[in-house]
């Protein structure tokens, strides 16, 4: 079946429909990763986007629902040059073609998707249609997709109520702005006992429960439209307990001490992103996937110093708090999908949580 991705300034790309054949207006963005396209469709920080596979073959290796990063996936549409409908792998369970089926996401294929991420990356991310509905008027369609905004997307891929992942170390508080499971696997594994906690939890909850350490997830959305968040994360600042904070939770915590955030023109969403350590001049190759950045000239630097840049385009990934038990990161040290050099940062909290429960 025929299907047309409609962009906001007017393109349209003809392809052929994969999936579910539901209208989908939303976001459209690019992420640059090989592989991963199963963590990624189930990545709570795609809520409210569609995602443009930069790889050419998608689907190759089929669907291992073990490998989901949380319990459906978020993405609102997908974006291929060429589908797999007949997966090789010995772990394969399914294809991708039944998956986008199942959890009803719509899909386009066989259009160029070189040429659209080339467009992106020129014009900025912007908002899209996928519809096998020909009939499109393309006026009506672009009043629609200016006028479409994501919203409190944090709302709804949280969890609805806190649990807890057994373990005999350090007890870690991990508040759920849509976190990736290899967020709580990452300190579970480390023996943590990790307590999932939903985004409308209270700071006081949180400090109450005594952690020894609190995680801030990433999660989907412009940060400053979660002022309520914001205010019980300048709560847990204003406490001694070591905070770690991953992507979005990076950008609250900025908030909340007092910085600013801007829109990237296209973002940064991938595998390959290389991201300097300032301290010590080491390079790390990181898995990345957020369209907002803290804007490292609004630091007071009595309060927070950059600790990470993106080696590509200057901007900040990460901050160090002066005189506090807290350092974030932009990027995902969990990676799934993407290179796991950065997963020592968990091993940094750990030590963080040590040092403060022996002084």
């Amino acid at each position: 079946m025929k299907a047309f991705l409609i962009l906001e300034d007017g393109h349209v790309f003809t392809g052929k429909s994969i999936g579910s054949v539901r209208e989908c207006v939303s976001e459209i963005v690019f992420n640059t990763s090989m592989t991963g396209y199963l963590e990624v469709m189930t990545d709570p920080s795609y809520a409210g986007q569609a995602v443009v596979m930069t790889y050419p073959l998608i689907g190759n290796y089929g669907i291992c629902y073990e490998d989901m990063e949380s319990e459906r996936p978020w993405v609102d549409g997908l974006i291929v040059r060429e589908l797999s409908r007949v997966p090789s792998n010995f772990r394969s369970e399914d294809t991708i073609q039944n998956f986008l089926e199942k959890y009803d996401i719509p899909g386009i294929c066989g259009i160029d998707t070189r040429a659209l991420t080339k467009l992106l990356r020129e014009s900025g991310s912007m908002n899209g249609m996928i519809t096998t509905d020909g009939n499109y008027k393309i006026e009506e369609v672009q009043k629609r997709l200016k006028a479409y905004s994501t919203g409190d997307e944090v709302s709804k891929v949280t969890c609805r109520k806190k649990y807890v992942l057994p373990g005999g170390g350090y007890k870690v508080a991990l508040l759920d702005l849509g976190a990736k499971r290899n967020i709580a696997r990452s300190l579970n594994h480390r023996g943590c006992e990790v307590t999932v906690y939903p985004s409308f939890t209270s700071a006081e909850e949180i400090i109450t429960s005594n952690p020894d350490g609190i995680m801030l997830s990433n999660g989907p959305g412009d940060p400053k439209t979660y002022a309520g968040i914001i205010e019980e994360i300048r709560r847990l600042y204003q406490t001694d307990i070591p905070i770690f904070a991953i992507c979005l939770g990076h950008q609250l915590m900025a908030l909340a001490a007092g910085a600013d955030t801007y829109k990237l023109k296209y973002g940064h969403r991938g595998g390959n992103h290389p991201v300097k350590d300032l301290e010590t001049g080491r390079v790390y190759i990181s898995s990345q996937n957020h369209g907002y950045a803290v804007d490292a000239k609004s630091l007071n630097p009595k309060v927070a110093v950059p600790a990470f840049r993106n080696v590509n385009d200057g901007t900040n990934e990460g901050l160090r708090y002066i005189g506090k038990n807290i350092f974030t990161v932009q990027y995902h040290p969990e990676a799934c999908p993407g290179p796991r050099d950065s997963g020592y940062l968990f091993d940094r909290f750990l030590n963080m949580m040590e040092v403060k429960k022996n002084a």
